[in-house]
This record gives C-alpha cells, structure tokens and sequence, in this order.
C-alpha cells in the first residue's frame, strides 16, 4: 500500500485492513527503546508517512496474575466488597483482548488497573514487558475513556493538534507535530469533519461515532504500544461500531497491544477479537481464544441447539442463566439461587480447566526477554520519567487552548449586557449623588465592593468542577504539570474578570458623581480588580475543594451572606464574640480601602443646614475606619496567595 492510500472511507476500511503490512515490530525494539528519541531522531522525514502510524516502535507484552480488587462499603464496621477476584491473562502485540460481562462486572475497574491509575486496595502481579508498571510505560499507554471527554468549542484539528503540542516532544517542531495530526486525521477517516466544532449538550457539533474516533486520534498522537478502550462501541448504531472496531484492529495489526472492554457487541464485531476475558460479579469463567468460547462452554455442558450471537450466550451465563433456562428466565421462572449455582459451577469449570494451564503458561517467563527488560528499563529510567515537554511550552499552550476554548462563553452578549445594566442602573438611581448626601455615597461604594465581591465568585465556583473530568484525563496520561495547569487556567479568565469590571467601574463611577479626580478613579478602579481578584480566588478554592457545582454554589451563597452582613455597613456594632467575622470579610476590606480613597479624617460635609460634620465621625465610617490601608492591602493579598494555594493542593487530591 502506498503512503497517499492509507486513508481508507468508512465505506472500505474493511477492505483496507487486510491489505496492511508492516514491518517485524519487535524487531525494530531491539535497537530503539525510548519513543521520543526513536521518534525525533530514528525515522526519516520520507518516513513519516502514514504508514508509521501503523507500526509501533516499542511492543508491550502485557500480563495480569491474581489481579484482587476491593472497596471498603459504607455498612458498619470494616466489611469489604470485592470488585476484582483473581483474574489472569496475557496480551502480546497484535492481538486484541475483549473484556466481557454485565454491568458491573468488573471490566472497567480491570481496564483501569491495566492503566495504571487504579489506586486503593489493589493485588495482584500486572506486568509489561516482565517489569512493572512506569513513567516510560505510562508515556507509551493510550487510554481512550468511555465518555468522550472533549473541549465543544474546539474543532477536530485544534483538539488533536493542541494535544500533540502537549504530549509530543519538544524536538518535534512545530509544522512536524501539525503534519502528524493530519496523518491521525486521514488515518481515522476524520477529514470531512475536520474543521467542525466538537459540540456539547448545547449546540450539535460532530457525531458520536466522529467524536470516539477523535478520542481514539488524541491517544494515536503517541503513537501507543499499548492502547486501552472502555467501551469504545458504546451508545453507537452497528455500521458506526463496526467502522470503530476495524479502526481499531487495523491499530492492533501494527504491532500495538489493545485490550478494549464492551458491553454486548454484535457477532459481526465479536468475531473481530482474538481474546477474550468473561467475567462474572468480577470473577473469570473464560480466558482464550474468543473463537473457542462457545465450544468451552459445550464441553462443560452449557451447549445451545439454536443459533444465538456468541457474546448474547456468554453473557447469559455470566449473568447466571443456563442455555437451557433463557426460556424459562423471560418467563420469570429462574430464581436468584439457581443463577448462583451457575455462577459457581462456571467459577469451579474455570478453575479446573484454564487457571491453573493460564497461571502456569505465565509464570513460565523468558529468563533472557526478561533480563533486556529489565536492561532497557535502567537504560530510559532518567528520560522516561521527565516530561514531554517543559513547564513554559505547556503554559502558553495550555493557555492558548483555554482562550480558544472560552472564546465564545467568555465575552457573551449575556454577561456583557448583564454587566452593563447593572452599572447603568445603578448610575441612574445614584445619579450625581450631592456630597452633602453622605449615606447615599457610602452605599454607593458599598454596593461596589458588594457586587465585585461576589460576582466574580460565582463564576470562579464552577470553574474547577466543570473541568473535572478534563484534568483527570489528561493528568492521568502525563500531558502536563498540575502547576502549568492551574496557572494556565486562572490567567485565562483575568481578561474578562478585568474588563467587564473596569467597564462597570467606569460608567458607575462617573454617573454616581464621586470624587472627580483622575487619581481617586484609578486607585478606586484598582481597589475594585484587587477585590476582583481576591474573589475570584476565594471561588476557586470553594470550587476545588468540592468539585461539585451544587455543593459549591451552596456554600458560596452561605459565605457571600455573612460576607455582606458583617461587611461594616449594615451592622456598626457587631457583638464581641463574633466581631471576628467582620475581618475574614475581603467585601470588608474593599469597602474600606474605596472609603479610605474617597476621603480622609479632615474632609467634611453637610450633615444639617448650616452644619459641618467630619466624615470620619459618620457612623457606617466609624465602623471601619479611614486609617492602616496598608495592613488592609497586605491582609488582602494573603487572602488572595491562601485562597489559591488552597484549590492548588485541592486539585492535587483529585483522582
């Protein structure tokens, strides 16, 4: 096949398969270990063809042995509950494993294990290429979830191609990482979509079959030796699942190992598989060859006399219902404890029969294959475990990314006209208050401390949970330091959280007749970003720490009421044993610092006809007072320092 052929239609990619042929794979290993280097230095630039993407540089042999997981339940005491239960195999490069069985079998946990981002209570010996799990190893997974977790703003080629900047090295220029994209592209059969937005829940966007490719293609930019899928053909019709699975077996004939869970596939794409794992409550009772599934299960008594899908028959019996009692099942006549003897029965089958021939096929290791393993691991130990790229390439890309994705919800007519209206609003009904109207002026700077004090915490709230799935992906296949991340994402949003305040602060200033001085406008404009800021930080932290949009509003409605009660204007005279309120109130501290810039201790105003008062005398200002703004700036800014230090080390604990 040519390097301009590759790119089969949907229509014959099942022709294209076949005419695949790729060089010996576990030949080329031999000499070239480490993806990056083989990558930026080993192939040719008339190699880098589309082919490429069809030979892996680095064949993982992936094995499990006793693979035990369990949870703790929320019943009394320290009962657990067991996911996983001693569940063993082995993938070699080329093949495909289906992991197969009801909801809730297992699969996915499993799947996740394989992964490497399986955290708890987990035993069990999960090896590749004979050594543990590592950073190198990490680098070389493809791990496609089950829900395509995709930016809807970003079109197919920025997706792809904002994923390669992070994940492929920086020795790769530029216009080699957007070649490669368009290889994934035509590879994946996406070119006619390409230039098309992702979509979401509120606008259509792609298909659902266009976007799991394109979920497929964030993970081919690696080029993957092995390559994991949950439920790749899920919510998909038949054709659309079929054209997912030759995808992915023409993937698997380069060399790569892919192991793929999936809930109940047609036989067109069942006879697709070379493996099979069948699980049952989390228990094995099939490992082998998918094609010989059926025929096991006739050899311990569980034939069929009609024709049925092979995974229909497995997962009957993995769900405990007999051949033989189908009919009786959609009668309601097969009871709980007769799927238990099932269960067991199969359980006892696969322990006499596959697991200990399985157990003994694994543990008998190539002492040699395992001493180059083991060679080749301390060789790539001190690059394997550096990033990709360095922190500043991933900020500014990262930052990139969040401006074109937000591009569209950052400055929206909604929030614009939102902004506007309130400050126009506002400007009329304070419309060149006199300066003899002192309680009027007051609540004037007050409601600006007020609104800037918590309309940016309402949008910094749903920041962090909105992004959660996001972060978990992408954290977990290495793509990026949580720190260029989180930087990243919180210098993104200042344009706007800048400017609809500035433009606020400009009408309302000027309408509401404060002090015409350009020097009191601009310090009392940077009194109002500074709270801003130290808002938006305060939303941030309550926005991590839950990762709950409910939850987080919850809490944010709570803390923005005590924040506007004991904010010095509505209580002068708040009681000794809670007075301390008062001074976590940053709405406190923005209303001090604009009182501070309006006036000082010597200005007066006409407090009866006739009769001067000392603004500082005024009871809303004695409250707070006019002196130390220094310490209020310092108090503010290790607020705002604390606040995001707080959703940093939140979002460190997100797994």
């Amino acid at each position: 096949m040519s390097s301009n052929s590759v790119a089969p239609s949907s229509e014959n990619t099942t022709t294209a398969t076949t005419a695949i042929t790729t060089p010996n794979p576990i030949e080329m290993v031999k000499s070239h270990h480490d993806y990056s280097s083989f990558l930026t230095h080993s192939v040719p630039p008339h190699a880098r063809s589309p082919s490429f993407l069809h030979t892996t540089l680095f064949p993982i042999t992936l094995k499990f042995e006793d693979v035990v997981y369990k949870v703790k339940t929320k019943r009394k005491g320290t009962s657990e509950k067991v996911i996983l239960n001693g569940v063993t195999g082995k993938v070699c490069p080329g093949e495909i494993l289906a992991m197969l069985g009801p909801s809730g079998s297992g699969k996915t946990t499993l799947l996740t294990a394989l992964g490497g981002r399986l955290t708890g209570n987990l035993s069990g010996k999960i090896t590749y290429n004979s050594r543990p799990f590592t950073g190198s190893v990490k680098r070389q997974t493809g791990f496609v979830t089950q829900d395509d977790v995709l930016y809807p703003h970003l079109t197919v080629t920025e997706t792809l191609l904002f994923t390669a900047m992070l994940r492929l090295p920086e020795s790769l220029g530029q216009n080699e990482k957007v070649e490669h994209v368009e290889r994934v592209i035509a590879e994946l059969g996406l070119t006619r979509c390409k230039n098309s937005m992702i979509g979401g829940p509120l606008f259509r966007g792609i298909s659902g079959g266009e976007k799991k490719r394109v979920s497929i293609g964030q993970e081919m930019l690696i080029n993957p030796s092995l390559l994991l899928l949950d439920e790749p053909t899920s919510g998909l019709d038949s054709t659309t699942a079929q054209r997912i699975l030759t995808t992915i077996k023409r993937l698997a004939s380069g060399g790569r190992t892919v192991v793929t869970t999936i809930h109940q596939p047609s036989s067109r794409l069942y006879h697709m598989f070379d493996k099979l794992v069948l699980l049952s409550e989390g228990s094995p009772i099939y490992y082998g060859p998918a094609s010989t599934a059926v025929e096991y299960f006739s050899s311990i008594g569980f034939s069929t006399s009609i024709t049925l899908n092979p995974a229909d028959l497995l997962l009957d019996l993995a769900n405990g219902i007999g051949p033989d009692a189908i009919q009786e099942c959609e009668q309601g006549e097969n009871t709980e404890r007769e799927r238990k003897l099932v269960r067991q029965q199969l359980i006892t089958s696969y322990d006499t029969n596959i697991s200990t021939r399985l157990k003994a096929e694994i543990c008998s290791l190539d002492i040699a294959n395992l001493d180059h393993a083991k060679e080749a691991s301390t060789r790539n130990q001190v690059k394997s475990e550096q990033w990709c790229t360095s922190w500043l390439h991933q900020f500014k890309v990262l930052l990139l990314r969040g401006v074109r994705e937000r591009r569209f919800e950052s400055f929206n007519k909604l929030r614009i006209f939102q902004v506007i209206s309130v400050a126009i609003l506002g400007g009329l009904l304070w419309w060149h208050t006199p300066t003899s109207h002192i309680e009027d002026r007051i609540a004037m700077l007050f409601f600006f401390s007020v609104f800037w004090g918590f309309y940016p915490l309402y949008n910094a709230v749903f920041t962090f949970p909105q992004e959660r799935r996001m972060l978990i992906k992408e954290r977990s296949s290495g793509m990026y330091r949580l720190s260029s991340y989180f930087l990243a994402r919180t210098i993104g949003d200042l344009p706007l959280e800048l400017a609809l305040p500035t433009a606020f602060t400009l009408i309302f200033y000027w309408m509401g007749g404060l002090k015409p001085d350009p020097s009191t406008f601009v310090l009392s404009l940077l009194a109002v970003l500074y709270t801003v800021l130290v808002a938006q930080s305060l939303g941030l932290a309550i926005g991590a720490i839950l990762m709950d949009v409910k939850q987080a509003t919850t809490l944010a409605s709570v803390t923005t009421l005590v924040f506007l009660i004991a904010g010095g204007y509505y209580i002068q005279q708040i009681p000794p044993f809670i007075v301390w309120l008062k001074y976590l109130s940053y709405s406190y501290y923005c209303f001090k610092l604009l009182l501070g810039i309006q006036y000082n201790e010597n200005d007066l105003y006409e407090c009866s006809k006739g009769v001067y008062c000392h603004v500082a005398d005024f009871p809303a200002v004695r409250s707070v007072g006019l002196n130390h703004l220094p310490v209020d700036l310092l108090i503010m800014a290790m607020m705002l320092i604390g606040y995001r230090l707080v959703a940093y080390i939140a979002l460190q604990k997100i797994q």
